[in-house]
């Protein structure tokens, strides 16, 4: 394993952790903690970022620049994935399993158009 790669490992469990911690925090009404949680799950976004960047650092490459494309992507996945958690929620805890199954799968089908828009189509 190269260096760069295990350093981003590490990170990233790192900020990951502090990012799920975070939402277990501010979503569990028994843990009484929300605030804080979304304190803890933005330093554990602002870490992610700092992963990104410190393993592409280390890789030499170059910045990620940020293009209107790079900015349609995003868009693109954060729909997808909003839609696809806003489904699981409608089924696992409002008990609404049609409208969540629904929903859950029009975020997938989003979430799979970031195949063509990321790599393209090719022949």
């Amino acid at each position: 394993m190269k260096k760069s790669n295990f350093v981003a490992l590490v990170m990233g469990t790192i900020s990951m952790v502090f990012f799920a911690l975070g939402m277990c925090m501010a979503m569990l009404p028994e843990w009484n903690a929300f605030e804080p949680g979304i304190g803890m799950g933005c330093i554990g976004l602002v870490l992610a970022l700092i992963t990104v960047m410190v393993w592409r650092k280390m890789e030499h490459k170059a910045p990620v620049h940020v293009t209107g494309k790079t900015v349609g992507i995003v868009a693109v996945a954060l729909i997808g994935s909003l839609a696809l958690g806003i489904g699981m929620c409608l089924t696992m805890v409002w008990a609404n399993m049609i409208l969540g199954i629904i929903i859950g799968l029009a975020g997938i089908v989003v979430l799979l158009m970031l195949i063509p828009l990321c790599k393209g189509i090719r022949d």
